[in-house]
């Protein structure tokens, strides 16, 4: 026999799929999304509310001893007052915003009105002050109000743009 060529095959190779890629990509994905799910989820913050009675107002539900108002005036004065400017529990005092008088002043304040909540058998209520900038106050001086709160520990206070009569008249006087 004469010597044919051989037919030259060509070897036939193991196809492999290597899916490491596919599982990093995949777990990447479902980590990605596990995330976007929870920072998308509504986020709310507890809020101090007066007891339910049918019988009250917003303000008369609550104890106007624990009440402290700050009034903000030009040249960094500020007026404060504890309780209802109608019977308040003392005079109001005239305290500049830059003096460290006024975080002495908030700090006694919280003590006090933490020993006669506790003396009532509500140790878990604190004072609540209500900041009522004026017209005439600057941004710095509700600023430094509102570092004050942070370093005395308030929980509760709230920014109250409008004022009563009294307080009109009381902040026109000084």
């Amino acid at each position: 026999m004469q010597n044919l060529p051989k037919k030259v095959r060509s070897k036939k190779l193991n196809t492999r799929v290597d899916l490491t890629a596919m599982v990093s990509v995949s777990f990447l994905l479902i980590i990605f999304f596990m995330v976007t799910i929870e920072l998308s989820k509504p986020k709310g913050i507890d809020l101090a509310l007066p007891d339910k009675d049918p019988g009250c107002g917003p303000i008369a539900c609550i104890d106007s001893n624990r009440l402290y108002t700050i009034l903000l005036d030009k040249n960094d004065k500020m007026i404060t007052y504890s309780g209802l400017l109608v019977g308040p529990l003392e005079k109001p005092k005239e305290l500049n915003v830059q003096e460290t008088s006024i975080r002495k002043e908030i700090y006694l304040k919280n003590k006090r009105i933490h020993e006669y909540c506790a003396s009532i058998g509500k140790p878990k209520n604190g004072v609540i002050v209500i900041i009522k900038p004026s017209k005439n106050s600057n941004y710095g001086s509700l600023v430094n109000i509102l570092n004050e709160m942070k370093i005395a520990n308030i929980d509760t206070y709230s920014i109250v743009d409008e004022f009563t009569p009294e307080e009109s008249n009381l902040l026109a006087s000084r």
